[in-house]
């Protein structure tokens, strides 16, 4: 019966669908052709002789395997040759198969799905990895998991932003792919894995195509990508400095470029327990990372995506030193979105926790372009927007802010609330605004009988000076009416004075 299984796998010549990692050995594809077994093995196919104790050396090379039968239990062998059945086993998955058709090769889909589940519990074991299997397992998880993405058309249609009708697109190779991370998340943090001769293969190379695969359309593989990465930067100290690099590459093309990627979200929440390790005082690599990533990924319309992400990562920076509080404020009022009312929700959020955990010396060094930013907030016509901006009124370490440093911020912030108070729309907004006033008027009752005298001689001069320019043009177009027309003299046309019919 076995033998039958593996004579149905194509005989037809064809590349692997995805590439290996560059080593001295290769694997084969569902399109290889392979030698016999012995006789108590599955028959891949070829008809071809091979040596007696030999298996497939096509898909098991010589150098690697040597008479060992992949299909054969783990219970049914040794102790000694446990090792080489594993990387029998392995190579035997090196074998792809095209998912896009579901009624295509199903016994030899099922025989490599059953070979990877026993790799599985094979992995949580405790036998020690040696070099051979190593390389076997790392070269199996390349040929099966490092892949080319078709273009994503939906995506460049909506130009990198969110899209809350847009379901996720998922891999029909997601039976056996979650097999195969499921191993490779088991063999990386096996204690039986020796990092120092790991790192061999699991290189840079093996890790900027695994970072590659964060593009992916499917939650579910960007969901294991980012426990695998985790492990790596946790087991593999010597690639931490290559990984946060990497990552920032990411951050870099995707805010300076292409403003489209799938996995910024699950990048940053490795980034948000990679800062919470970083050691104290912060680096000066670190600080860069802030400001020249973490600040700029403000800026992408699909911020609402990985906000949360991002917002975690900042607070972990100011947690961790709360001096870059006035840096990262800065940074905000730097890429403050003017026309997006989602995003200016999402900023003062953010704003608002970066104040609570403010000291006095770095909040004096922001306060004036900060205030006058949340003066315009509350001048918002967007109901949402100024009364998110009033609200920070409502929290006690803000108000005690505002309270020691009320002859500065109070000018700045008074004419936003008279105009408020005035004219705006919203009975919610002007509620709040009203009692913002009265907070202001309990502070400092002169300071704000003084600022409010101030604001309605400058409102005067402004009206004043309205009337001017009202009178100038009146004159201008006078006299132009009382010119006469002629050649190519430029003429003043006068606003109609009744509604354009239509």
């Amino acid at each position: 019966m076995l033998r039958q299984f593996l004579s149905k796998l194509p005989r037809k010549s064809g590349k692997s669908d995805s590439p290996e990692l560059t080593r001295s050995t290769s694997c084969t594809t569902a399109g290889s052709t392979p030698q016999p077994h012995r006789s108590n093995s599955l028959n891949l196919g070829s008809g071809r002789p091979c040596a007696p104790k030999r298996t497939s050396s096509a898909v098991f090379p010589a150098s690697v395997v040597a008479g060992i039968e992949p299909l054969l239990p783990f219970k049914d062998v040794p102790n000694s040759e446990k090792m080489n059945l594993f990387v029998s086993k392995v190579s035997l998955c090196c074998v792809t198969f095209d998912f896009t058709d579901p009624t295509k090769n199903l016994i030899e889909k099922d025989v490599k799905r059953q070979t990877l589940l026993e790799l599985l519990d094979f992995v949580s074991g405790s036998v020690r990895f040696s070099e051979p299997a190593i390389l076997a397992m790392c070269r199996m998880c390349a040929v099966n998991l490092f892949r080319v993405f078709p273009p994503n058309y939906r995506s460049a249609v909506s130009n990198g932003g969110e899209n809350d009708d847009d379901e996720p697109m998922f891999d029909p190779a997601w039976p056996h792919l979650q097999i195969v991370y499921d191993l490779l998340v088991k063999f990386i943090t096996s204690s039986c894995l020796d990092a120092k001769v790991a790192k061999k293969y699991i290189d840079h190379s093996f890790i900027l195509r695994l970072l590659d695969l964060f593009d992916s359309e499917d939650p579910r593989e960007r969901d294991c990508l980012k426990t695998i990465l985790h492990r790596v930067y946790g087991k593999f100290m010597v690639h931490r400095p290559f990984i946060r690099k990497a990552i920032s590459n990411i951050f870099y093309r995707f805010v300076f470029e292409i403003e489209r990627h799938n996995g910024i979200a699950e990048l940053l929440e490795i980034f948000g327990s990679i800062i919470s390790g970083f050691a104290l005082p912060l680096k000066e690599e670190h600080k860069i990372f802030l400001w020249r990533v973490l600040i700029p990924l403000h800026k992408p319309k699909s911020l609402g995506v990985y906000f949360q992400q991002l917002s975690y990562c900042v607070s972990q920076f100011i947690e961790k030193e709360p001096k870059l509080c006035s840096t990262v404020i800065r940074g905000l009022l730097k890429y403050w979105p003017i026309t997006n009312s989602q995003k200016e929700l999402m900023f003062l959020g953010e704003l608002e926790e970066i104040l609570e955990a403010i000291n006095m010396v770095e909040f004096q060094k922001v306060m004036v372009p900060l205030f006058w930013r949340i003066g315009c907030c509350i001048n918002s016509f967007h109901f949402q927007v100024a009364e998110r901006a009033l609200f920070f009124w409502n929290n006690d370490q803000i108000v005690n802010l505002i309270a020691h440093n009320r002859h500065v911020i109070l000018p700045i912030i008074l004419p936003a609330l008279e105009k408020n108070a005035q004219n705006h729309w919203n009975h919610a907004v002007l509620n709040l605004t009203i009692n913002v006033r009265k907070m202001f008027m309990e502070m400092d009752d002169q300071l704000f009988i003084s600022c409010h005298i101030h604001f309605k001689e400058e409102e005067a001069k402004v009206s004043i000076l309205s009337e001017k320019r009202k009178e100038a043009w009146k004159q201008l177009e006078n006299a132009a009416s009382l010119k006469p027309i002629a050649g190519n003299t430029a003429v003043l046309v006068t606003p109609l004075a009744t509604p354009i019919a239509y």
